[in-house]
């Protein structure tokens, strides 16, 4: 099955039905050791999601230690050279530079509330580790990241950062060493060490209720959009993609809404022609990965296909169930930039507005500039998921081989 080009015909779900899904996507595909871990986690989420406590301890956490609501930026220079309006989410002035620290506290929160005394987490880009390795050290929780060796080479300013915060990084030397494979790991960890464990995954992927928790965690970023725009019309919103939770947070406060766009960018790595891509919707499959039906990479024979991208936090081969849902309903269209692109996208930001991205958000600011005629006389609306500090090695790499 293959998303529709565009056309809305669902509506954003508040959370998923009884198996966990969205649709036709998402429940969870287990072993059975975990399941009883994994509904008793669901009925603890919902449980402290309808606690005022919980809520205001986590929101009081967001603005008095991450620093929120992070800034709406007129990028007015970039909007000039591009010839379209363009509106920055600064998600990469939260403390740690990024959107993930909304979902670390959130999950270190409840692993303090349900009593457990170990946190473990996988990363790619290393964001998601230090922001775990953060809420770990904040709430005074052991912490264990397991991250894939490639990405350890090309992430080592974050690893360090990890170390640094009192977690320990274990490299992950399986299949392709990368984000999928370290996700397999801390998979096998959390089956092992479930009474004491709790496994923040960093992002909406996953069994049920990951994709949901996470979702309801980080749609603070949309949320807070909607109210800093203050009632003035935005076209498009847009997000890069890879298991997709900072645009499902961006997205999901204004999925339906009457006149806004929402496109997610997914990594055309050197190209969807080559194979080596990270383009799940786009050139992916509905199968099982990591616990949840969703678009992924895969085979005939369904065996999982190896992503890639110059973004180690969208080198993965799947997609968060509710992107997929979003996708098939048209309440959001998916498209791709390749990794040149992503780099052009670097050098735009940092040259008009002084601003150096992450190479993931670089994929929506490509886009963006990419289609710039079409967007012509629209607001546009990024996230700007994180910021570049931990890319700079790839990206000075990149410049050496021109």
């Amino acid at each position: 099955m293959n998303p529709p080009a565009s056309g809305r015909t669902g509506s954003r779900l508040e959370r998923p039905d009884q198996q966990g899904r969205f649709g036709e996507y998402g429940g969870m595909f287990a072993p059975e050791t975990l399941m009883p871990a994994l509904w008793q986690l669901a009925d603890d989420f919902a449980e402290a999601w309808g606690d005022s406590g919980f809520v205001g301890r986590f929101h009081e956490l967001l603005e008095k230690y991450t620093g929120r609501p992070t800034p709406l930026h007129a990028a007015d220079h970039l909007s000039e050279e591009i010839g379209t309006r363009v509106l920055l989410k600064r998600e990469d002035l939260a403390h740690t530079g990024a959107h993930k620290i909304n979902n670390a506290i959130g999950q270190a929160l409840l692993a303090k509330r349900t009593d457990k005394t170990r946190l473990i987490a996988e990363t790619g880009a290393g964001q998601h580790g230090v922001a775990t390795a953060t809420a770990a050290a904040y709430t005074g929780l052991e912490c264990v990241v397991y991250m894939g060796e490639k990405d350890i080479e090309r992430q080592a300013l974050n690893v360090s950062r990890m170390k640094m915060l009192g977690a320990e990084v274990v490299p992950v030397t399986s299949g392709a060493a990368t984000l999928k494979d370290a996700v397999n790991e801390a998979m096998r960890d959390w089956v092992r060490t479930v009474e004491t464990t709790h496994y923040i995954i960093g992002s909406v992927v996953g069994p049920h209720p990951f994709p949901w928790m996470v979702r309801e965690f980080q749609k603070v970023i949309g949320e807070e959009s909607v109210r800093q725009l203050q009632g003035e019309p935005v076209d498009v919103v847009v997000a890069c993609v890879g298991g997709g939770s900072n645009a499902i947070g961006m997205f999901y406060p204004f999925a339906g809404r009457e006149g806004v766009e929402l496109v997610g960018v997914e990594a055309a790595g050197h190209g969807i022609e080559t194979g080596r891509h990270g383009a799940s919707i786009g050139a992916g499959s509905p199968g099982i990965l990591h616990g949840a039906r969703t678009y992924m990479l895969q085979d005939a024979e369904g065996q999982v296909l190896e992503a890639h991208s110059i973004s180690a936090g969208l080198d993965y081969p799947g997609v968060g169930p509710e992107h997929a849902y979003f996708a098939d309903t048209g309440l959001a269209r998916y498209v791709s930039i390749t990794d040149d692109e992503a780099l052009e996208g670097v050098d735009l930001l940092s040259r008009t507005e002084g601003v150096i991205p992450a190479l993931e958000s670089a994929h929506a600011v490509a886009w963006v500039a990419k289609e710039a005629d079409l967007l012509r006389d629209k607001t546009v609306l990024i996230n700007l998921s994180g910021r570049g500090d931990k890319d700079m090695d790839m990206i000075t790499a990149r410049w050496d081989r021109v």
